[in-house]
């Protein structure tokens, strides 16, 4: 008699236990906190990384990450990416290039300043802080000190991100010209152009559970926020309004939205694109 074969584990099959478990080791090892993510994503993304392990149970799973660093990193960059390419919504990109971009480098001249601080919230693997540089590279802005920000809560991404190599099909929006003059090939991939490479600057941190938000005159945050409650979302985009500037401009992705109170922060300059401009009005960050 044939033996049944095992069903995937899938999301519903992970108790409170476990769970639980799961994200007291991500906690204590690695300072990343599930409770102030959406309960169910993160539940289906644990499920798709036991699936990808080809383990039994969730238990024998948990026995694996308290013993191996390695998974339990592969494990947070699974919880923590998203999807991302080069011009991602390519819209979006001439808004910044055309617009908002030579309008903020103005701002700074009339400010009599010097940097400008471009900062991509939740760069995953460097697609989005690369395409801000691609930008900067064109803009010829050389009396600026133009300096791009990028980062996220897993180590092992940004080191990826570092690397500056990517498979084409992260590649779909770039212009065969700009491929030619920023990029070279190497065993199948692309790499990045090390003068590029070198604008951006790669840094660990948590908009969740972080004590400081750098000061910056532009914040793309897209794709990012979907994962966290209402109230948690709130309390980021507070915060991304402390640190911007009046004028300053947020990108949020396009299923991301403000809503109450938090509105008074931002003007919507482009709403279909998501774009906003900081606005005058005072902040006051919520208690959680």
């Amino acid at each position: 008699m044939t033996e049944p074969t095992a069903q995937p584990l899938t999301s519903e099959d992970l108790s409170d236990d476990e769970f639980t478990a799961i994200g007291e080791l991500l906690r204590d090892r690695r300072q990343f906190d599930l409770g102030q993510y959406k309960d169910r994503c993160i539940r289906r993304r644990i499920a798709k990384r036991l699936r990808l392990c080809k383990v039994d149970t969730f238990a024998s799973y948990l026995k694996r990450l308290e013993m191996d660093r390695d998974e339990l990193d592969t494990l947070l960059a699974t919880l923590s990416v998203h999807v991302s390419q080069f011009f991602r919504n390519p819209g979006i990109f001439r808004i910044l290039e055309q617009r908002i971009l030579p309008d903020l480098c103005q701002r700074v001249r009339t400010a009599k300043r010097t940097r400008l601080t471009l900062w991509s919230a939740g760069c995953a693997s460097g697609e989005e802080p690369y395409s801000l540089a691609l930008l900067v590279d064109d803009l010829a802005a050389t009396d600026l000190d133009i300096r791009i920000l990028a980062t996220d809560i897993s180590n092992p991404v940004l080191e990826t991100a570092r690397s500056g190599h990517f498979d084409a099909t992260r590649m779909k929006e770039v212009p065969p010209e700009v491929i030619s003059r920023y990029f070279r090939a190497e065993n199948g991939r692309y790499r990045l152009i090390e003068r590029v490479r070198n604008k951006v600057e790669f840094l660990r941190h948590n908009i969740l559970t972080a004590n400081e938000y750098p000061a910056a005159d532009l914040i793309l945050c897209r794709n990012v926020m979907i994962y966290f409650t209402r109230q948690e979302q709130e309390r980021i985009l507070s915060r991304f309004a402390a640190v911007l500037p009046e004028h300053g401009a947020l990108v949020l992705g396009r299923s991301e939205t403000m809503t109450g109170n938090i509105r008074c922060y931002y003007h919507a300059e482009f709403p279909v694109e998501r774009i906003y401009r900081r606005t005058a009005v005072p902040v006051s960050i919520p208690v959680i």
